[in-house]
């Protein structure tokens, strides 16, 4: 029988500044905007405070009431996350932090740190790895993790094993994360939630009707606002109400594929391995602006930031060992209306001057009289690189 266990790190970009700043913990914060700036608390703080020379090694010294707020903020920024208290004001990720403010103007606001987030992402990665090897990287902040032949996995259902990561991971990072262990990926994923946060939960087979039925059908990962709408429409609110109903009716209102998936997850059934390595379908990059951006009036600025979005990219796919032939754009205008083109070309590529030459004939096919508000790059169609790629010239796209 197999055990599963889901691991998801306690808010986890938060978590990270609160090791830089413990002062900071337990109050509302948000983290967004622009990407951190090197040393820009130190060096306000040697202008404000000179009677103090303050370095880098004084940053839980930092007076709470230095730090920025999120009521002067101004700009186009959106929140990455936003710790529990901010969240009881009704602040929550990807909204503009302009709106947030409003809600929560005392919230302190902190600007990214990709960096440290990827850096502490791998280190208790590496501390999962040394215990339990079959290990499946969900992201930045969670992973699956299969227990089912690893020495002890099943003791307690999976509980000693997950005390056992839980305890080395907050040994050899300060982070806090939340396990459940299941008989599959489904139900795992569904018990990391149980008990947040540093909290495991166990589910058993024979738990389904107590502890899996009662929930929202939303609670299954893989059913949507959209799915759950129309859902509720056919008066299934509870995973229990979902499981009642036959696979034949799920199908024929839902989809053959779609429908029987529904039954299956609904009776907790789920037979996908924890995949060690999985091939990405894309990579891309975008950015809001601080401003509307016109491609007449702000041609300059805009066609620098096309450029760096492609490199970027094209830096992502190297890396990673990719090249795509297909090339795409993302645009949302000053309305919010949302646009994409995408074209296939002959060969892959990760050169950034090809990617921006064919993304730019993307951006010929759509409406460049309204100003934009957001930006992005797309290049999918991946496959592992090993060819040289010839570098045809560029040309100007705005």
């Amino acid at each position: 029988m197999r055990r599963i266990a889901h691991l998801d790190m306690d808010a986890f970009y938060a978590s990270v500044e609160w090791l830089r700043y413990p002062q900071l913990k337990g109050l509302p914060m948000v983290i967004g905007g622009g990407r951190r700036r090197d040393d820009e608390l130190i060096a306000r703080l040697n202008i404000e405070q000179p009677e103090h020379v303050w370095t880098a090694d004084d940053l839980a010294l930092i007076p709470v009431d230095f730090f920025p707020r999120l009521k002067d903020y101004v700009g186009r920024g959106v929140i990455t996350t936003a710790t529990y208290p901010a969240r009881q004001f009704g602040v929550g990720s990807a909204m503009g932090l302009m709106k947030a403010a409003r809600l929560c103007p005392q919230a302190i606001l902190l600007p990214v740190d990709f960096d440290e987030y990827r850096r502490y992402s791998r280190a208790f990665k590496d501390v999962i790895r040394d215990i339990a090897p079959v290990m499946e990287d969900r992201g930045v902040d969670e992973v699956y993790i299969d227990f089912t032949d690893v020495p002890g996995g099943e003791r307690e259902g999976g509980r000693v094993l997950a005390r056992l990561i839980q305890k080395s991971i907050f040994d050899a990072t300060g982070l806090t994360c939340s396990i459940g262990v299941a008989p599959n990926k489904l139900l795992a994923k569904m018990a990391s939630e149980f008990n947040k946060p540093n909290g495991i939960s166990v589910v058993h087979e024979g738990d389904l009707q107590t502890l899996i039925w009662p929930l929202p059908c939303r609670k299954i990962n893989g059913i949507g606002p959209k799915a759950d709408a129309r859902l509720q429409g056919y008066g299934i609110r509870f995973i229990g109400e979902l499981a009642a109903r036959e696979r034949a009716w799920l199908a024929a209102r839902f989809g053959k594929s779609y429908g029987a998936w529904l039954h299956d997850a609904a009776w907790g059934r789920d037979d996908r391995p924890v995949a060690t390595e999985s091939e990405p379908v894309s990579m891309s990059r975008e950015t809001t602006f601080e401003r509307d951006l016109h491609a007449v009036r702000d041609r300059a600025e805009l066609s620098a930031i096309f450029t760096r979005l492609c490199q970027q990219v094209a830096a992502d796919l190297r890396r990673k060992g990719y090249a795509g032939r297909t090339i795409g754009i993302k645009i949302t205008y000053d309305n919010f209306a949302k646009v994409t083109r995408d074209r296939t070309i002959e060969t892959h590529t990760a050169d950034s001057v090809v990617i921006r030459r064919h993304a730019g004939q993307c951006l010929k096919r759509v409406d460049l009289t309204r100003a934009m508000r957001l930006l992005g790059v797309r290049v999918g169609k991946l496959i592992k690189t090993g060819a040289a790629v010839v570098v045809p010239p560029s040309d100007d796209l705005f």
